[in-house]
């Protein structure tokens, strides 16, 4: 092994396929989008390809144009069936119809918009529909999703279960790959159970949740995640800490994972003695039992497949260069069989993990076993090349670079072979032999136990993340980034004296919050935290403190906002409401610094995350005030003033329970030398005009410009403030459309300055000689 690296042919890669796998996944991306132009767009590329192949007489490039053509013909079908069938007319027109339905994925429980609310949601296929006096037998795919007190009796539907419902139709998205959204008038009727073979499946995930029962909690959760993706256990903690290091794929059903599984299994099978067909056989029965378990699903059959080819690709296939083939031959057959799964993050993730295990991971592993043992080094290098080559598209997804993501993946990639391997024996076994199977869990719940302390040790570095934005160019610069690390690992990772000041270096930039030229500024009062779609406001009140009206939704985003700041003492936290954009990143704020008092809403709802947050602070002993107008506190050089805060103008609202919480937001004034700021939670024009008909005084230089930006504003409240500065709190490429063009307008024609998160980054506002110094992170 030692002179491997020196020997290119070695390393060499088939790429003869890869027009046809982009081929074929450009293809179905544009058929399943259900849109004309995009087959248009399909047909004019296909025709560029052709003149490519025929002018430079290429064999790639003509079989990339069949493989183009082909692809768009059946994913036009398919999204043609789709949207052109009886289900999709009855959501056209908003039926309530009466389904038989087989239920496809395992129902899961999320909150909805804006944090309230619990909701159940699966898939699964319409066998029968009748409605508007018609009856149709077929089988399209739906995505239910059910609310209110039916939420329980649908929660625990057993995938494979076929049950009858009344419900009401909506459209769907064709590019999502359903035919209708369904929301259930009424609770699932039992028409037939799962197959056999379904219900061992689901007597043996509930074994290993009944085994793991006496770990400690996050062990507890850890080990079902981790062995089969149940993650129905999983705290939104632990799922910002895996996500802050780049762990999150361990906690899913992903290609990478399966490979690591089947790397260990194999090796030790071949320990074993174990040699031959044998060891293949050993290698098919892995995954089998792992697509059984994991249910089958589309996703699971997809990571599957992405998973066996990576370690084939790294294995036999290594020396010949045939990983891209495999990989190639994988896409192509994943798109033709299911063309919605080009659409998919997921399978975007995978390919890329399995990409970057094949082009890089051989070539690591070989480099690090020159100083390391082989099983050590390979353990360490396959985790390390997937979470490079994903960190582009994780990159688009989160707006953020994990930047300890690339060592603590090194760090765990020799606990999570073992730990799946003890996890999946204790599942086999949990049912039978219940003892055993305890003993098993226990196993691999310490086995698990350093991924755990890597993710909530690793997530809490100031330097664990950088905020980025997900625009093109700086999506550019962290490709080239990520293949700047492919292009130099071997040459570092073969030498350990190279290694060591290496890791030296990366532990120092992650025990300091990253550092941006000119950020923050020397002077600053105010600052709007950058966390996403949500609000963090800070106001400086002493050195190293302030006050924080609201916590965002990122937990990450929020402490190293504080951490860059200096902020190290929160004297006074405000929560105007209890939605999780407004309240999502309290646990880990608690966690971080000290904070002195609490001040919150008089709407305790939704009531279960008011019942959270009231144990927590009361565990933790911090003093709470329910808001009332007139409510004054001074800290430091700064003066809060309670302004509105009525549950009952909340109460009387009727366009829902989500706006009666936001028209309970406190309405308060941050008061410091030359400057005040109007915050205003997710107050509406309802609550806004009950301020104003209360006679509160909102006068303010600044003002929190309420819900984001959204297009609900009472006009004559945004006059009334007399702001010179609109300060707009908002996420980049929000779902919701904040901020509303006809707000921005608005605040415009007041005479306002705009300024906003999710355009400039976090905002620094300070008074200045004349007027404003406005220092923004990007």
């Amino acid at each position: 092994m030692s002179g491997s690296s020196q020997e290119p042919e070695r390393h060499t890669h088939d790429v003869r396929l890869l027009p046809s796998a982009a081929a074929a996944w450009l293809g179905m991306w544009l058929a399943s989008s259900g849109q004309s132009v995009a087959l248009v767009a399909a047909g004019a590329i296909a025709l560029v390809v052709a003149a490519i192949a025929i002018g430079r007489k290429s064999v790639p490039a003509a079989l990339a144009c069949v493989v183009l053509v082909g692809s768009v013909l059946v994913g036009g079908l398919r999204a043609h069936a789709l949207s052109t069938g009886p289900v999709a007319q009855l959501a056209a027109e908003k039926a309530v119809v009466v389904l038989v339905l087989q239920v496809t994925t395992e129902p899961s429980r999320l909150q909805s918009r804006m944090g309230w609310g619990d909701q159940v949601r699966l898939r699964g296929d319409v066998l029968q529909i009748d409605g508007r006096g018609h009856a149709w037998a077929m089988q399209q795919a739906v995505t239910v999703e059910a609310s209110g007190d039916r939420v329980e009796s649908w929660a625990s539907t057993k995938v494979g279960a076929t049950v009858k419902l009344s419900g009401r139709l909506s459209t769907a998205d064709v590019a999502d790959g359903v035919a209708a959204l369904v929301r259930p008038l009424t609770p699932p009727e039992n028409v037939s159970d799962p197959q056999w073979w379904l219900e061992a499946v689901g007597r043996v995930r509930e074994g290993l949740r009944e085994a793991a029962a006496g770990l400690p909690v996050d062990q507890r959760a850890l080990v079902p995640a981790l062995t089969l993706g149940d993650t129905s256990q999983v705290t939104a903690a632990m799922t910002d800490q895996f996500r802050a290091t780049g762990l999150t794929h361990l906690m899913a059903v992903s290609g990478a994972n399966l490979a690591l599984l089947l790397s260990f299994v194999m090796l030790v099978a071949r320990r074993s003695g174990v040699r031959g067909r044998w060891l293949s056989l050993v290698g098919v029965v892995t995954v089998v039992v792992f697509v059984a378990l994991c249910r089958a699903e589309p996703s699971v059959v997809r990571s599957a497949a992405m998973g066996v080819v990576a370690l084939a690709a790294v294995g036999r296939e290594a020396g010949s260069g045939g990983g891209l083939r495999l990989v190639s031959v994988a896409v192509i057959g994943l798109c033709f069989m299911d063309p919605w799964l080009s659409r998919s993050w997921g399978f975007g993730l995978s390919v890329a993990a399995c990409v970057g295990i094949v082009w890089w991971g051989r070539r690591w592993a070989e480099a690090l076993g020159r100083w390391l043992p082989g099983w050590l080094a390979e353990a360490v290098a396959v985790p390390m090349a997937a979470q490079v080559a994903t960190q582009p598209l994780v990159t688009a997804l989160s707006g953020q670079v994990s930047v300890v993501g690339v060592p603590a993946n090194a760090m765990a990639g020799p606990f999570v072979g073992p730990a799946t391997v003890l996890g999946f024996a204790a599942a086999g076994v949990a049912w039978l032999v219940p003892w055993l199977g305890s003993v098993l869990a226990w196993g691999a719940g310490w086995a698990a136990e350093p991924i755990l302390l890597i993710a909530e040790y690793g997530s809490s570095l100031p330097g664990a993340t950088i905020r980025w934005p997900a625009s093109g160019f700086a999506l550019v610069l962290v490709v080239a980034g990520s293949v700047a690390i492919g292009w130099l690992a071997p040459w570092v990772l073969r030498r350990w004296w190279l290694v060591l000041p290496v890791a030296v270096l990366m532990v120092v930039a992650l025990l300091r919050a990253p550092y941006h030229v000119g950020w923050p500024p020397t002077s600053w009062q105010v600052v709007a935290c950058d966390v996403g779609q949500g609000d963090a406001t800070v106001v400086e009140v002493a050195a190293g403190q302030a006050i924080l009206v609201d916590t965002g939704p990122d937990p990450v985003a929020l402490v190293a906002c504080l951490d860059q700041l200096g902020v190290e003492a929160i004297p006074l936290l405000v929560l105007t409401h209890y939605h999780a954009d407004h309240a999502g990143g309290l646990e880990a704020l608690l966690g971080s610094r000290p904070v002195g008092r609490v001040v919150v809403s008089p709407m305790a709802s939704p009531a279960a995350t008011a019942r959270a947050i009231a144990a927590e602070l009361a565990e933790r002993g911090i003093p709470v005030s329910v808001a009332v107008p007139g409510q004054e506190f001074t800290v430091g050089g700064a003066r809060w003033e309670t302004i509105a805060a009525d549950a009952e103008v909340g109460a009387g609202v009727d366009s829902g329970e989500s706006s009666a919480e936001n028209n309970s937001s406190i309405v308060g004034r941050v008061s410091v030398p030359g400057m005040s700021v109007l915050v205003t939670g997710d107050i509406e024009p309802e609550g806004q005009a009950a301020v104003l008909a209360a006679g509160g005084d909102v006068r303010a230089t600044v003002l929190k410009v309420p819900h984001h930006g959204s297009s609900r504003q009472d006009p004559d409240f945004l006059a009334a403030t007399g702001a010179k500065l609109a300060l707009v709190e908002v996420g980049l490429n929000n779902t919701y459309g904040h901020p509303a063009a006809k707000t921005l307008r608005t605040l415009e024609g007041l005479g306002m300055q705009i300024v906003r998160t999710d355009l400039q980054g976090a905002v620094a506002i300070s008074t200045a000689t004349g007027g404003w110094q406005i220092t923004t992170l990007r």
